[in-house]
C-alpha cells in the first residue's frame, strides 16, 4: 500500500499539474529512450543538449528537479549546477560515464542529491527521480505540518520555515543537509549509524556507499562548525556513526 505522502506526489501529476524534470544530455538519443519511461509516470521530461540551454530552460519552466550529464558542449553539469545552487534548491541528479569517485564527491560538495553512472537503466532512473520527488515532496508535507523550532549547540532548526540559523545568522542548506541536521538535533546525544542517516535522509535502498553520508557530513559542518577540523557539533563515534552533542557537554 501507498502512504498518503506518495499518493499525494503522483496525485499531483494527474490534478494540478505534472512534474516537470529538466534532462541535459548532448547524448541526445539517450534522452530519447528515458522520455518514454518518464512520461509512463506521468511526468514531462524538457530536454537539452548543452550547458548554457539547460540554464535557459531552467530559468523559463522552473522544473521540479534536474538530471544534468557532467560532460556537455558550452557548459559542463558541474557549472550548470553551480548557477542553479545560486537560486534554488531543485533536486539535481548528476549522470557522467566517469567512475572517479572525484567526480562524485565534486557534484555532491556542489549541491547534488544523487548521481548516476552512464551507460544506464532507464527504469533505475526514474525510480531516482521519483525517490528524489517523493523525498522532496514529503519535505514539503512535513513542513506545513510542523511548527517547532529545535534548538541546540548554538543552533535554531526551523522546520516549519526550513531555515537555519547560528547564533541569529542564517545558514543556507541543502534539503539532504536539512533532514540530516534535523535527525540528529531532534534526538542529540544518540549515535546514527550511516545507513541510518541515509535511509532517513535519502529513503531509498542504501547501497554500502559510506562516501555519500561523509560528503553530506562534511559540507553541513563547514557551515556549521567554528572549526570544521575539530568538530564540536557534529561527532564522529569511531567505528559506529555519528551524533549531535547535547548542550551540556
Amino acid at each position: 500500500m501507498k502512504s498518503a505522502g506518495v499518493q499525494a506526489v503522483w496525485g499531483r501529476g494527474m490534478g494540478e499539474k505534472r512534474f516537470v524534470i529538466l534532462a541535459a544530455d548532448d547524448e541526445v538519443e539517450l534522452l530519447d529512450a528515458l522520455q518514454l519511461f518518464v512520461e509512463k509516470e506521468n511526468m514531462e521530461l524538457i530536454k537539452t543538449a548543452d550547458g548554457i540551454s539547460a540554464l535557459n530552460l531552467f530559468e523559463k519552466r522552473h522544473p521540479d528537479l534536474v538530471l544534468l550529464d557532467v560532460m556537455m558542449p558550452g557548459m559542463d553539469g558541474f557549472g550548470v549546477l553551480r548557477r542553479i545552487r545560486e537560486k534554488s534548491k531543485v533536486p539535481a541528479l548528476m549522470m557522467t560515464a566517469r567512475t572517479e569517485d572525484y567526480d562524485k564527491i565534486l557534484g555532491l560538495e556542489l549541491g547534488a542529491d544523487d548521481y548516476i553512472t552512464k551507460p544506464y537503466n532507464p527504469l533505475e532512473v526514474v525510480a531516482r527521480i521519483k525517490a528524489q520527488l517523493r523525498r522532496c515532496y514529503d519535505y514539503q508535507e512535513k513542513r506545513e505540518e510542523e511548527s517547532e523550532i529545535v534548538k541546540g549547540c548554538g543552533l535554531e532548526l526551523n522546520l516549519l520555515e526550513g531555515t537555519l540559523k547560528k547564533d541569529g545568522r542564517e545558514i543556507s542548506l541543502t534539503k539532504t543537509e536539512f533532514k540530516i541536521l534535523q535527525l540528529l538535533m531532534k534526538t542529540p546525544g544518540r549515535i546514527y549509524t550511516k545507513q541510518q542517516i541515509f535511509d532517513y535522509s535519502w529513503e531509498e535502498t542504501y547501497m554500502e556507499d559510506d562516501s555519500t553520508v561523509m560528503v553530506h557530513i562534511s559540507n553541513l559542518r563547514n557551515k556549521i562548525e567554528d572549526d570544521p577540523k575539530k568538530p564540536a557539533i557534529i561527532r564522529t563515534v569511531k567505528g559506529l556513526g555519528y551524533k549531535c552533542e547535547k548542550e551540556n557537554e
